[in-house]
């Protein structure tokens, strides 16, 4: 449900048939990241401003500059703002638009991972440290050394492992990254250096990190999605190839991979056996939401899991002021995903 649709939206009646309300409405949040830390569920989402920047597929008008946690004691009860985690000012290398971030929890300190722009006008990731899961957050000095791009998701696994994932299309310059370096021609063009749409997709990277969760232990790697016959998803399948907004979580000893498909609207999901792939496409987890992004995280609740994602149903319409919200998701007896529509019929 783009912006080009929405001038017939009845948006009264739309957000009495959501399957979930905001979970803040005095401020607008995105791209949730949420994590059951110690008994509690935080949530690292995006902080959504109008910041008077034109439209564009670069995404310009998403012009965010800082952070704030959104905790909860139980799934049902009130969502609180914590206030300031971190603010674009307080990072040296970097000038503006602190897209969707994630967290991880390791040895009683919180690590926050986020993209930003530096005064190149080059997307890196970045890594700010705290005691506290809710911030405030102290930034490293320097950018993570080899990083690029947008969307970190890091993923703890079971044997004490993190690694990172992320990526992202278009204005998430990872088109920009083919050749190892960053190619800065065609600057205003959002789809320059894309692949052909019979060449394979870009796909997303996946780095190991350091035991100090500060570093890559590795340059980035691909993560290979693959169609039901084995083969890497094609550049023009836009309705399955990795767009942006990654994710990994881990049900039963199978790892999900799932993302936005980013111009379709669709967050999807691919299944493996190793945090580094290769992960077969197996459906949609989310149909398209009101806005044209749609962001995800997925995260285990005491015996239950959840879908945290966004949709732009409070602002009317605005794609870049949007709410996060949460349902729950259902693996079935095989492992797949039910498929969640936003609105009830």
């Amino acid at each position: 449900m783009p912006e080009d649709n929405i001038e017939h939206i009845d948006f009264n009646a739309l957000n009495k048939k959501a399957i979930a309300q905001p979970l803040v409405s005095h401020i607008y949040t995105a791209d949730p990241s949420a994590h059951y830390f110690n008994g509690k569920i935080y949530i690292y989402p995006s902080h959504d401003i109008d910041g008077g920047e034109a439209f564009d597929d670069l995404g310009s008008h998403f012009a965010m500059e800082d952070y704030h946690v959104i905790s909860m004691d139980t799934i049902d009860s009130e969502a609180v703002d914590n206030g300031l985690a971190l603010h674009v000012k307080d990072v040296a290398w970097a000038e503006k638009q602190m897209w969707a971030p994630d967290a991880a929890h390791k040895d009683g300190k919180y690590y926050l991972f986020f993209p930003a722009k530096g005064y190149d006008g080059i997307f890196k990731i970045g890594v700010a440290i705290s005691n506290s899961p809710t911030g405030p957050f102290t930034p490293q000095p320097e950018a993570i050394k080899g990083s690029f791009s947008i969307d970190p998701a890091v993923f703890e696994d079971e044997d004490g492992s993190y690694y990172m994932y992320f990526g992202g299309l278009w204005g998430g310059q990872l088109q920009r990254w083919r050749t190892g370096t960053f190619n800065a021609q065609q600057p205003d063009s959002p789809t320059a250096h894309l692949p052909e749409d019979d060449e394979v997709s870009l796909m997303p990277k996946v780095a190991k990190m350091t035991d100090d969760l500060l570093e890559f232990v590795e340059a980035p790697k691909d993560i290979m999605i693959l169609d039901e016959n084995g083969q890497p998803i094609l550049a023009g399948d836009n309705d399955r190839r990795f767009f942006e907004a990654a994710w990994l979580h881990k049900h039963n000893g199978k790892y999900y991979f799932s993302y936005s498909t980013g111009d379709t609207h669709f967050i999807c999901y691919a299944m493996g056996d190793s945090p580094y792939g290769p992960f077969t496409y197996k459906g949609i987890i989310l149909e398209p939401v009101v806005g044209w992004t749609s962001h995800h995280s997925i995260c285990k609740v005491e015996e239950k899991w959840y879908l945290f994602y966004h949709d732009s149903s409070l602002s009317k319409g605005v794609t870049h002021l949007r709410s996060v919200k949460v349902s729950e998701l259902i693996h079935d007896d095989s492992g797949l995903i039910s498929p969640l529509k936003p609105y009830k019929e």
